[in-house]
């Protein structure tokens, strides 16, 4: 085979293993979620600095199970994916209904809509190797602080 069609391959798998990604993050199955990453993959939810890096199946798996827990709503779209050599980074919106107390965030039952970026970076054995993940946090925040008005 060659370069080509490998190259291809190769990016076809790795925006399908992205989409398998987010398809187990809607279905609230972390179990799912990390075994599309090698063992030493790590991730880093940028917004919170070097307290949001760690460890994919440690960090990550703890990080997604919370955020399922406090809302169990939670849901994604996928509105984008681009690929370049071993990276794929997809443009997701996230929302979900709060429900528990959340990272010092007390509930009020407040909904949040939020758009990600989310850079996951491939090893050759086309697995999830690094995971960035990028969002306003301080929107996040606002949404559920406090009630829309209209």
């Amino acid at each position: 085979m060659n370069t080509v069609q490998q190259d291809t391959i190769s990016t076809q798998t790795r925006k399908g293993a992205c989409l398998a990604f987010f398809t187990a993050y809607d279905d609230l199955d972390t179990a799912r979620m990390i075994g599309l990453a090698a063992p030493d993959a790590t991730v880093h939810f940028r917004p919170l600095g070097d307290a949001g890096k760690g460890s994919f199946w440690e960090f990550g798996k703890g990080v997604w199970d919370l955020l399922i827990d406090c809302f169990p709503d939670l849901s994604n779209s996928v509105d984008s994916l681009s690929a370049e050599g071993d990276t794929v980074t997809a443009n997701v919106t996230i929302e979900g209904t709060q429900a528990k107390e959340f990272m010092g965030l007390p509930s009020k039952g407040l909904r949040f809509n939020s758009d990600h970026i989310f850079v996951f970076r491939f090893n050759e054995a086309d697995q999830i190797q690094e995971l960035t993940i990028d969002w306003d946090h301080a929107s996040f925040v606002r949404q559920l602080s406090e009630p829309v008005t209209q």
